[in-house]
């Protein structure tokens, strides 16, 4: 069954943010526009440039007020000492949940429970806490932050402007699509 539309299930997680420890549920996916970024372990290969990637782009998302939380088996113990030893986690500035006990990836329905992490899973998630956007990819394909990030423009406009959609390769102010009757068979 797809996640989309549903609501996000009810967590709570440590979490690493800038050199302190903190508390992240599912009531902090509410208010405001949220991407939460699985990634299956710290210390490996694909996850640093991933989350390097998006630190290197934190900035325009915030500037959409989109928060990110990324998520990994590992305890926010663990992402401290990512941090402390690697020159792209220390660059990171949001939120990294710990989910040792796998309960996140099973609510968003990406934990391999036979390896006891999870797949690369990314979630949009509206101010209501409903899920637009679930992308998983191979563990050994990295994703593209500035690619979510249309994305996420593009389920921003959406939600704004409910009578429009937005097209393949649609950029923020280009046109979109007003469905209806007249445009069937004319695209």
């Amino acid at each position: 069954m797809s996640l989309i539309g549903t609501e996000v299930l009810p967590f709570e997680a440590h979490a690493y943010q800038n050199g302190e420890f903190i508390e992240v549920s599912d009531k902090d996916l509410r208010g405001g526009w949220s991407v939460v970024f699985f990634y299956p372990k710290d210390f490996t290969f694909v996850c640093p440039t991933e989350l390097e990637d998006l630190a290197d782009n934190y900035e325009e998302f915030k500037k959409l007020g989109v928060e990110i939380y990324s998520v990994s088996s590992d305890t926010h113990f663990v992402h401290k000492a990512w941090a402390d030893a690697s020159e792209a986690i220390a660059k990171v500035t949001y939120p990294m949940l710990g989910d040792p006990t796998g309960r996140i990836g099973r609510n968003f329905d990406v934990l391999i429970e036979d390896e006891g992490f999870s797949d690369r899973g990314t979630f949009v998630i509206d101010p209501d806490g409903i899920i637009q956007l679930v992308e998983i990819n191979a563990d050994g394909v990295g994703r593209n932050a500035a690619e979510l990030l249309r994305k996420v423009k593009a389920a921003k406009y959406v939600r704004e402007n409910p009578n429009e959609v937005c097209p393949a390769k649609w950029e923020e102010g280009a046109d979109t699509l007003e469905p209806g009757l007249d445009l069937v068979g004319k695209i």
